[in-house]
C-alpha cells in the first residue's frame, strides 16, 4: 500500500519536470530563432547602408546654348597696304640721298641719284654708234637707188643691183638696232635717280653719299623701303572649327596693346580659301582704315571676330572633362540616374567655362566635378545643382 501510493505520488511530480523541460526546449528553440532573424535583419541593414552609402552624390548643370552672336578672339599682324623695297638699276656710287626714314614721300618723288659714269660712256658711244649707223645708211641707200636705175637701163646686172639694195636694207636695220639701243641706254640713265614707286613713308634708309651701288636685288641689297600706310592689312589665322564663319565683310573690332582703350573697325576682305596643312587654319585678309596714322605697320594685334551663335555649341564649366584614354569624356545623368559617359570635342577655352562643339544636348544633365572612379552605367544620387560648391576649372588648352 506504501510503495503503490509513494508511485502514484511521484508522477504528477515527473510530469511537470518534462513540461518544464518542453517549455525550456521550445523557448531555447525561439531564442535561437530570433537571434538568427536578428543577425539576418542585421546583415540586411547594412547591406542596404553600405549599399545607399556606395551611390555618389553629384550636382549637374545645364550646358548653355551658344544661340546669341559670339566673340572669336585671335592674334593678328598688321601690315602695311602697299609695301616695297627700292633697289638700284644701275651700277655706280651713291651721289646724294634726299630722304630719310619717316619723311611722307609722294609718287615720283625724288629719292636720291647715282653716279654712273661707265652708263654715261656707254650713252656716248652709242650717240656715235647712231651716227655712224645714220652716215652708212645714208650713203647704202643713195648707192641702192643708183643701181636701181642701172638696172632699169639694163645697165648693171641684177644680182649686182640686188646686193646694194640688201645692202641698203642692212644698213637701214642697222640704223634702227643703234637706235633702239641709244634708246635703252637713255632710259637706263633715267635710273640714276631713284624716285618713290607710291604715295607713302620712308620706313628705311640703308645707303649713304659715296657707297658702291650694284644693280638689282641679287647683286645689291635695297636702299629705301616705302610703305603706303593710310591702309593697313590685317592677317589672322582662323582655326578650322571657324573657318565658315569667315564670310566677307565680316566685322572686327581690333585692339593693340601699344593703345590701350581705343577700338579700331577692321573688315574681312578676303581668305585664301585653303587651310594650312601644318596649322590647319585658315589665313584672312582683314582692311583696317588708319587715314588717322594712330596705327603702325608690323604691330601686335587682338582681332575680335562677331560671329553668329550656333545652337549646337554648348558653354559648360571646365571642371567638367573627365579624361580617358580614348579622349575627352563628359559625365550625364541619365534617366534612371545612372552615369552616362558622353565623348565631346573642345572649341574655344573661356577660362573658367568651355565650349563644347559636339557631344551635347541641351537637356543633358552634366556632372559637375565628376571623380575619376565614375564608370558608365554607374548609380548617382543627384542634388541641387545651386548648393554645389564651385570646383578649380581644369586646365584645358586652348584652341
Amino acid at each position: 500500500m506504501t510503495d503503490s501510493t509513494t508511485h502514484h505520488r511521484s508522477l504528477p511530480r515527473m510530469s511537470g519536470l518534462a513540461r518544464a523541460g518542453a517549455v525550456g526546449g521550445v523557448l531555447a528553440i525561439g531564442l535561437a530563432a530570433w537571434g538568427i532573424f536578428d543577425s539576418q535583419r542585421a546583415n540586411a541593414t547594412l547591406e542596404a547602408e553600405t549599399t545607399e552609402n556606395a551611390i555618389i552624390t553629384v550636382a549637374t548643370v545645364k550646358p548653355e546654348p551658344e544661340s546669341q552672336s559670339d566673340v572669336l578672339t585671335l592674334p593678328g599682324n598688321l601690315q602695311a597696304n602697299y609695301d616695297a623695297p627700292i633697289y638700284a638699276r644701275v651700277d655706280g656710287y651713291l651721289k646724294r640721298w634726299l630722304v630719310d626714314i619717316g619723311t611722307p614721300v609722294k609718287a615720283g618723288q625724288e629719292l636720291a641719284e647715282i653716279d654712273a659714269p661707265e652708263l654715261d660712256q656707254q650713252l656716248r658711244q652709242a650717240q656715235a654708234d647712231l651716227a655712224n649707223a645714220e652716215a652708212n645708211q645714208k650713203i647704202a641707200g643713195i648707192t641702192a637707188t643708183r643701181w636701181r636705175d642701172l638696172r632699169s637701163t639694163d645697165s648693171v646686172s641684177k644680182q649686182e643691183a640686188d646686193e646694194k639694195i640688201s645692202l641698203a636694207d642692212a644698213g637701214n636695220a642697222q640704223l634702227q638696232a643703234a637706235r633702239a639701243n641709244l634708246q635703252r641706254l637713255r632710259e637706263l640713265s633715267g635710273f640714276k635717280t631713284i624716285v618713290a614707286p607710291f604715295d607713302g613713308v620712308v620706313t628705311a634708309r640703308n645707303t649713304d653719299v659715296g657707297q658702291l651701288i650694284n644693280a638689282g636685288s641679287s647683286a645689291g641689297r635695297e636702299l629705301f623701303r616705302i610703305a603706303d600706310t593710310r591702309v593697313l592689312r590685317l592677317y589672322v589665322r582662323v582655326p578650322q572649327t571657324y573657318a565658315a564663319l569667315m564670310q566677307p565683310n565680316l566685322m572686327a573690332d581690333v585692339e593693340l596693346p601699344d593703345r590701350p582703350g581705343f577700338k579700331y573697325q577692321a573688315k574681312l576682305a578676303s581668305t585664301s580659301e585653303a587651310l594650312d596643312f601644318a596649322s590647319r587654319t585658315l589665313l584672312t585678309q582683314l582692311i583696317v582704315d588708319n587715314s588717322k596714322g594712330e596705327l603702325l605697320p608690323g604691330a601686335y594685334a587682338e582681332v575680335h571676330f562677331h560671329v553668329p551663335g550656333d545652337e549646337s555649341r554648348f558653354k559648360v564649366p571646365a571642371n567638367v572633362l573627365l579624361f580617358r584614354g580614348d579622349g575627352l569624356h563628359v559625365a550625364t545623368v541619365g534617366p534612371d540616374n545612372r552615369v552616362v559617359l558622353k565623348p565631346v570635342t573642345l572649341g574655344r577655352d573661356y577660362g573658367t567655362d568651355i565650349e563644347i562643339v559636339h557631344g551635347l544636348t541641351a537637356q543633358d544633365d552634366v556632372i559637375l566635378s565628376p571623380p575619376d572612379s565614375l564608370t558608365n552605367r554607374m548609380p548617382v544620387r543627384v542634388s541641387n545643382p545651386q548648393s554645389a560648391p564651385a570646383a578649380e576649372p581644369a586646365a584645358v588648352a586652348r584652341s
